[in-house]
């Protein structure tokens, strides 16, 4: 085991407020992460923030606090963050199934911060597995199966929707 700080440089994000910044839409907005529980963490889309360069793709985001506490996520697209979320930066070159099961790594830690504790000063400290001890079937999962598995299953009705009225 090593702690996480050994394989990812921690850092605090860009702290931004949404109430803030001007919302956009998907297309034409970066991603705004929060602490949310879901969908990858990105809550909104904002037009971009004047002197402020968004975080490059391949970081992982990981709530420091709140009911999402060490909800951690790989961010695909350039993006921003709100209060109290972690940027890790791997150190090493790393697959992008060992960095999705470092992901779960950390958030199976979540139990430890319950009553309102806060991870920020002890994120760099937990324990993960060295990259050795990574189950052999990691490398064998290909994260682009699940591809599409957020949208419905049928499109058939008039509004969009599963109905067929």
């Amino acid at each position: 085991m090593l702690m996480v700080s050994e394989l990812f440089d921690v850092r605090y994000g860009h702290s931004l407020e949404l109430n803030r910044l001007t919302q956009t839409s998907p297309d034409e907005g970066i991603a705004f992460v929060s602490r949310k529980m879901g969908d990858n963490g990105i809550s909104a889309y904002v037009e971009p923030v004047a002197g402020v360069e968004p975080s490059p793709a391949g970081i992982l985001t990981s709530a420091l606090g709140g009911n999402g506490v060490l909800s951690t996520f790989l961010q695909e697209t350039p993006f921003y963050s709100g209060r109290d979320v972690a940027h890790l930066t791997p150190l090493k070159e790393l697959s992008k199934q060992q960095i999705l099961y470092y992901c779960v790594c950390i958030k199976s830690n979540r139990f430890r911060y319950s009553y309102g504790r806060q991870a920020n000063r002890t994120l760099k400290e937990l324990l993960i597995p060295e990259l050795h001890e990574i189950p052999e079937w990691v490398s064998k999962v290909n994260p682009a199966m699940y591809a599409g598995t957020d949208r419905p299953a049928t499109n058939s009705g008039p509004c969009g929707c599963c109905c067929s009225a």
